[in-house]
């Protein structure tokens, strides 16, 4: 497919923007040249202790050390299973001084959300913290690790990463790295079918959206002078490439939250002040909606984002208002590194648009015949660019369907404006995101249909005022089955991270279909908005 000829965005990029540069590095470079550019500024603040960059270089040196002379080679891939904490960031960059894949997952997931990656990674490896150790030790009953390391604690012989980190040589160089062809990350997500899919993510792919998110901010973003409010979690693609990367890129310090408390996280707001704050809508909404929120110096924030699903318009005005800060809305997915649109501080600003395509990146949007439509008709968005993943892991038929021409086929309705501004319409896909993560209604459907009272289940997204969306499960029993849904939340819960456990149920004695027996869910969602 050809490349977009009429790209109307191009007229707000700045000078420099037209001539970017991408660099040809490693993700471990970002944190190398820092280190050398800015060694005493602070990289990390963590429950009220600081970390400079000399020395976060010098823990991910010898973490790096100890794991080359443990046997661990490049292309192996390594489980991160922890909340925020400076152990997510070092071991981060440790696995990419050596080439490692970092496979990055959620420590709330269960051991069989666990067992789909592992097994579909072939990660032998894993880091993980308390909130993930009942999990890790399930899973070993059934899943043969080589090396499974507890952040605090060293147990049944084997050391923990703190001690690995004390006793580590620290790495005299890092492997060679091939920045287009070398993985750097594997981050899972899913698609039409649920079923979790690992996106490849180069080093280029990752190293070129850092440049081009800081190339967006303009010159809101000062190397070496802002403090970013990382409350978003690392092992997600957003908070990894916005806040992680992005904030080591400039030399910024990361104030890290190991979960979103309101209460802790405004405090350490009015106490450290931090400047940019790539955050989320249920953060901005719980910002919004606190009393007497005005006396925590939220002014401090010159450059706020938002991503993972659409903030509301009045949220918006209500954060702008009580900050001065102006939320850039954007857009990206985790085959994009994440991102790739943005309302940039330059040019217009549009209040409802996901903004103008980053520099680099081209974007077409078409119809079911993949022709190009015209400016202001609804079709489906595809975009191209140095962010655009390589493929998914182990599953070349899916790459197929994503990856056509080097063009990603986001499954994503979208409108693009006479000025090169885009919206987001709809979802081909039948995804629900609940507070900045995905949910995949077929794989809550297979939890449901392993209930033996359970004949039929229908999962949806319902748009919910503070949330964006809910997930709700309409169930139809079996035949003289007695159900007891307070009984079904438990089950779910049990089997489920607790986002994806629906939060509202209502039994049916039967669920909408056409003449073929198609489920049509749209129906079920319809019937939910008229009762408004």
């Amino acid at each position: 497919m050809r490349k977009t000829i009429n790209k109307p965005w191009e007229q707000w990029y700045v000078e420099r923007m037209k001539s970017m540069m991408l660099p040809e590095i490693s993700v471990y470079s970002l944190l190398d040249i820092t280190a050398s550019k800015f060694p005493h500024h602070t990289a990390i603040i963590y429950e009220d202790q600081s970390m400079d960059y000399k020395n976060l270089k010098m823990q991910v040196d010898k973490l790096a050390g100890k794991w080359r002379e443990m046997g661990f080679v490049k292309g192996e891939r390594i489980g991160l299973m922890m909340a925020n904490h400076p152990y997510f960031i070092i071991s981060y960059y440790a696995a990419q001084a050596l080439g490692l894949l970092v496979v990055q997952i959620n420590p709330m997931y269960k051991p069989r959300e666990l067992l789909q990656i592992l097994i579909d990674s072939d990660t032998k490896n894993i880091v993980f913290d308390q909130t993930a150790a009942n999990t890790i030790e399930e899973t070993k009953a059934i899943y043969e690790f080589d090396v499974c390391i507890d952040t605090e604690n060293d147990q049944n012989g084997s050391y923990s990463l703190k001690t690995m980190i004390e006793t580590g040589d620290a790495i005299k160089k890092p492997v060679v790295i091939i920045p287009h062809e070398d993985t750097a990350v594997i981050q899972y997500t899913g698609g039409t079918t649920g079923k979790m899919k690992g996106v490849m993510l180069t080093h280029h792919n990752l190293t070129s959206n850092v440049v081009q998110s800081f190339e967006m901010y303009g010159d809101s973003l000062k190397p070496g002078e802002e403090i970013v409010l990382a409350a978003t979690p690392l092992y997600h693609v957003y908070a990894m490439t916005s806040a992680m990367n992005l904030g080591i890129y400039i030399g910024a310090a990361i104030l890290l939250f190991p979960k979103f408390e309101l209460e802790d996280v405004l405090a350490k707001i009015k106490k450290y002040r931090p400047t940019f704050f790539p955050g989320v809508p249920k953060m901005y909404n719980a910002f919004v909606n606190h009393p007497g929120i005005e006396n925590y110096g939220l002014n401090c924030l010159k450059s706020c984002s938002c991503g993972s699903a659409p903030l509301p318009v009045e949220v918006i005005k209500r954060f702008e208002g009580l900050t001065g800060a102006k939320i850039g809305e954007g857009f990206g997915l985790s085959e994009a590194s994440p991102s790739t649109h943005r309302n940039p501080p330059f040019g217009k600003r549009k209040i409802g648009s996901i903004g103008i395509p980053f520099p680099g990146t081209d974007c077409m949007i078409i119809d079911d015949e993949n022709n190009e439509v015209p400016d202001t008709c609804v079709g489906e968005l595809l975009i191209k660019g140095p962010q655009i993943m390589k493929g998914y892991w182990n599953n070349e038929a899916e790459t197929k369907k994503a990856l056509q021409n080097d063009w990603l086929y986001t499954g994503d309705l979208a409108v693009m404006d006479d000025e090169g501004y885009f919206y987001i319409v709809g979802r081909k896909k039948e995804m629900i995101i609940v507070g900045g993560f995905n949910i995949y209604p077929q794989e809550v459907e297979g939890v449901l249909y392993e209930h033996p009272a359970i004949k039929e289940a229908a999962v949806v997204g319902i748009p919910h005022k503070e949330k964006g969306e809910i997930v709700k499960a309409f169930i139809v029993p079996k035949e003289s089955a007695s159900v007891d849904l307070d009984e079904i939340e438990g089950y779910c819960y049990s089997q489920l991270t607790p986002y994806k456990v629906p939060k509202v149920f209502e039994l049916r004695k039967e669920l909408p279909r056409n003449t073929v027996g198609k489920l049509l869910k749209r129906l079920l969602v319809k019937e939910e908005l008229e009762k408004g």
